[in-house]
């Protein structure tokens, strides 16, 4: 998100769980803000010839908050530190 200031987050299927938590993560720490959420299912074909599979599927919109590069500058000044005490 430094370089851009939005990302994408998508997962499908047992992913998702992990995604959202991600985003959650993100949020909580002041460093995102959720723009879009978008669901769906998608037809996978989980073995050659097999039948079509529907998986859930999951897209999440994150946009850079007011604060993110404060936050960024705070913990890079915070890593060098570290590194300067070791």
């Amino acid at each position: 998100m430094q370089q851009h200031n939005e990302v994408e987050l998508s997962a499908l299927g047992m992913a998702i769980a992990t995604v959202v938590t991600i985003a959650e993560i993100l949020k909580n720490n002041g460093l995102a803000v959720e723009k879009k959420i978008t669901t769906s299912t998608v037809d996978i074909r989980e073995e050659t010839g097999g039948r079509p599979v529907q998986k859930a599927k999951i897209e999440i919109l994150l946009g850079k908050s007011e604060k993110f590069d404060e936050l960024m500058a705070a913990a890079e000044e915070e890593a060098i530190n570290n590194e300067e005490q070791s």
